[in-house]
């Protein structure tokens, strides 16, 4: 299936949840890029066990795909901040997402959001500048199936530079009016601390 080995099958159809996804996803080094910018497919994904977070989301999408599901994924834009991308999943008519961050808070969301707007919404207090406690989420995109691009992405060698690029160019919606910047709050003290907590460290030679 998918032009998938019998192996990378296996390990794709055992993450049969978005639970067991993102268990998988969070055991995974994050990939700082330490030899350049990259977008790998899953397949590469899973030979060198490490991901950021649209790698993670393409990963996650080819095993919901496996399972029947549809790979939604969504992106949010964080202007003079790291954008980031998840893969949407949907129970019973609600939203939730698969997460690969290196960050305590951006990460899995469970099946509880009636909309789009509102699985959004939860990440917004906890998407913070840790330099300045800034809160910067500012836009989220359209979701996006990857169906629409066939399955060479799923196995290809090359990085889908293309893929980046169709998702940042997605129809995008304001979080919330502009002209209420001035209302919203910098992190406080404690806030700040949590928000700067990470997961891995680039120094970690798995990364």
């Amino acid at each position: 299936m998918f032009g998938l080995s019998k192996t990378e099958l296996a390990i794709l159809k055992k993450l049969s949840t978005p639970i067991k996804i993102q268990d998988y996803l969070d055991a995974m080094p994050l990939n700082f890029e330490k030899n350049g910018e990259t977008y790998m497919s899953p397949r590469r994904v899973l030979r060198e066990n490490k991901s950021h977070c649209l790698e993670g989301a393409m990963l996650a999408g080819a095993a919901l795909w496996l399972q029947g599901e549809q790979p939604w994924v969504l992106d949010f834009r964080a202007p003079k901040d790291e954008d980031h991308v998840v893969a949407l999943y949907k129970r019973n008519g609600c939203w939730g997402a698969i997460s690969k961050t290196n960050h305590a808070t951006l990460r899995f969301r469970d099946p509880v959001y009636k909309t789009i707007r509102e699985l959004v919404l939860s990440y917004f207090h906890e998407y913070t500048d840790t330099k300045i406690g800034k809160k910067t989420l500012r836009e989220y995109s359209l979701p996006y199936n990857l169906k629409k691009l066939g399955t060479k992405w799923i196995t290809t060698e090359e990085d889908l530079f293309y893929v980046a690029e169709l998702i940042d160019d997605l129809p995008h919606f304001q979080v919330f009016p502009k002209k209420n910047i001035k209302f919203i709050r910098r992190a406080d003290p404690m806030e700040f601390k949590a928000g700067a907590f990470i997961e891995w460290q680039e120094s970690d030679p798995r990364t």
